[in-house]
């Protein structure tokens, strides 16, 4: 009896535990399965679209460039972009203005953007509003399908600025001339004593910048600030065709004693002679602008059929 009860409870309990473990087996396969799935799906929907994309970049990705050149190239970009808005064109357009007022750069010069953008390391942006700055100033003309050219000024053109320049002067010397004082003689002294200086030691160059100083003392002796400044625009406008001024000991000569006999004159306070002294000065007249245009090339005027 106690054999018979003994072999159902271990038959029952065999069952028992053939059914715990059949079930531990189905959910082990589903779980498996299910793992399977999940990875079969993040592959193919999420990681393989993200890998061939990755291919594609690299297969149609041309890099010609070094590590170098990235480098630099992120470095330049870096620096052009800290700059302000319009920071680099007023830079570009300060030293162009400089070289044109000079006459580094001659009347009718070509002026080209890529070359410009070349020289300056930018790109052509800002030096198309460099020019176009240029262009409002009328030192640079940009005319349609013709490209950019320093602005030529017509023969009638310089002669009017320069009567204006010479009447200008003869003014300020005037001036200088009616207040003069102490401190202005010793200026006008030692402004001399420089001219003296660059003409014997110094070239057309030193002596340029003599010349520059003798008359800067005339302005500020004036004491006119705004007549001043009148004049220093005007010979702005014009100075790019005096690039023939002082080439010669012959014109030197004759620019210093010039220079003595205005100083002199103001020296004195005879306003009248310091004028007149100051006109003969400045190639204005018939006789001097003559000189003046024998020494320019034909090339730097425009034709006055263009003048406007």
């Amino acid at each position: 009896m106690l054999c018979h009860f003994y072999g159902a409870y271990k038959k029952v309990n065999f069952q028992n535990n053939s059914f715990k473990n059949n079930e531990l087996s189905i959910l082990s396969v589903m779980r498996y399965r299910f793992v399977g799935v999940f990875n079969l799906i993040f592959v193919n929907f999420i990681c393989m679209p993200q890998f061939i994309c990755c291919i594609i970049k690299a297969m149609t990705t041309q890099n010609t460039s070094s590590p170098v050149d990235n480098i630099d190239s992120d470095s330049h970009l870096i620096a052009e972009e800290s700059r302000p808005r319009g920071g680099r064109a007023n830079e570009i357009r300060n030293v162009l203005q400089e070289e044109i007022e000079s006459g580094n750069l001659q009347p009718g010069t070509i002026l080209d953007e890529r070359a410009l953008a070349a020289r300056f390391s930018v790109s052509r942006t800002p030096v198309r509003e460099a020019l176009q700055q240029l262009a409002a100033r009328e030192l640079v003309r940009i005319a349609p399908r013709q490209g950019v050219t320093v602005s030529r000024l017509t023969i009638s053109q310089v002669r009017s600025i320069m009567e204006s320049v010479g009447e200008l002067e003869a003014l300020c010397a005037k001036l200088a001339a009616r207040r003069v004082d102490d401190v202005l003689r010793k200026a006008l002294d030692k402004a001399i004593e420089r001219c003296q200086d660059a003409a014997v030691q110094g070239g057309h160059a030193e002596y340029a910048m003599a010349n520059t100083y003798f008359h800067e003392t005339i302005y500020s002796g004036s004491r006119n600030p705004y007549l001043a400044e009148l004049i220093r625009n005007a010979r702005r406008q014009i100075q790019r065709y005096r690039i023939r001024d002082f080439q010669t000991k012959t014109q030197i000569s004759k620019s210093l004693k010039e220079h003595q006999q205005v100083a002199r004159a103001i020296q004195e306070g005879d306003e009248s002679m310091a004028a007149n002294a100051m006109l003969l000065h400045v190639p204005s007249g018939s006789s001097g602008f003559s000189e003046f245009l024998a020494r320019m090339p034909m090339s730097f005027f425009e034709t006055d059929a263009a003048d406007h």
